[in-house]
């Protein structure tokens, strides 16, 4: 059934959007009114940004985050070569990291985590091409910034076992009561975890 007041267009270009994350058909609904109320302010610059994106992203050679140029802008920045990776499962992890303005190193993207049940071993990730890199860049130290779920661990504790004998530090995130928790309102592996990294005060 066409949308009131609505051509085929509109109606593709509201199923097109009620397709992304967070967005269902209601919100879709309201966000291309709005645009379409706003065509010159609003709708031309979406879809030129949209089109040059489309024409012009792609993977980094060097760490898997997504780029407009070959190297992305952490990995082309001379200051990042500090000596650290950070190995994250996907580009969203590497932009949280960067959100919190924490870490001054470079990132490595695996593209997922090791999944038997999946069919996900090593070579389908970027594994291989993150040991060249340990081997090709003086790395001093890998950190593993994976999930505390089932996969995330088997996949930090198979990386682990590679670098071993690479001559740098791994280590991992801490795991446990997050700035500003509450113990009442944490699950049972949060507070598990807290209390097994618990350290001297």
């Amino acid at each position: 059934m066409a949308e009131a007041g609505g051509g085929t267009a509109i109606d593709e270009l509201i199923a097109l959007m009620a397709r992304l994350p967070g967005l269902g058909p209601r919100s879709a609904r309201r966000a291309v009114l709005h645009l379409l109320a706003r065509r010159a302010v609003a709708m031309a610059p979406l879809a030129a940004a949209m089109a040059e994106v489309a024409a012009s992203a792609r993977d980094c050679v060097v760490c898997g985050n997504l780029a407009t140029a070959d190297r992305c802008t952490i990995c082309a920045d001379p200051r990042r070569a500090t000596g650290e990776i950070c190995v994250v499962e996907g580009v969203a992890d590497l932009w949280a990291m960067e959100r919190a303005m924490v870490f001054g190193g470079r990132y490595h993207v695996l593209g997922g985590t090791l999944s038997a049940l999946d069919g996900v071993g090593p070579d389908d990730l970027g594994i291989p091409r993150l040991l060249a890199r340990v081997a090709d860049e003086g790395v001093g130290e890998v950190i593993l910034a994976l999930g505390a779920t089932v996969e995330g661990q088997t996949t930090a504790h198979y990386l682990a076992e590679r670098l071993a004998g690479a001559g740098v530090r791994v280590s991992t995130l801490a795991q446990g009561v997050p700035v500003g928790g509450e113990l009442d309102y944490l699950d049972d592996g949060t507070i598990g975890a807290a209390l097994r990294a618990r350290r001297p005060l």
